[in-house]
């Protein structure tokens, strides 16, 4: 799967002048959408359909500071996936290689209601796109 690259924009930065730890959280949401959208998966067909996908727990570890100008590349996999949770994995890395953040975040499956979707039941065709990621995850591990 190809890999989501965001430019540092100059608002995202703090008074040190570095990247504001929160932004690593949405370049993770970013990246998570593009991902699905890439896999024939996207959220606002998803929305569409009445199923939502809340974060339930997100995670990220700060390796190396980034600065405006500086553009991330940011690869995204699944870690676990039984239709009704999942699991990803984020490498945030500087175009230079450099191992900028790493991240995780859950995320569960909903209709519009609030009562949890098992995805392998009530929407098969999806369940089947997950778990080619999945594969695909593994491929690039």
């Amino acid at each position: 799967m190809k890999a989501y690259r965001h430019k540092v924009q100059y608002y995202e930065t703090d008074r040190m002048g570095i990247v504001h730890h929160a932004n690593y959280i949405r370049w993770m949401e970013e990246a998570r959408l593009t991902f699905f959208e890439a896999a024939g998966a996207d959220y606002v067909s998803l929305e569409k359909e009445g199923v939502i996908s809340p974060v339930t727990a997100v995670s990220c570890r700060y390796k190396a500071t980034t600065t405006y100008g500086d553009t991330v590349v940011i690869r995204v996999r699944i870690r676990e996936f039984n239709g009704i949770r999942l699991k990803l994995a984020y490498d945030i890395d500087k175009e230079d290689g450099t191992a900028a953040a790493v991240g995780e975040s859950e995320h569960c499956f909903l209709r519009a209601d609030g009562t949890i979707i098992n995805l392998k039941r009530a929407y098969p065709q999806v369940y089947e796109i997950m778990h080619g990621l999945i594969r695909d995850s593994e491929e690039t591990i």
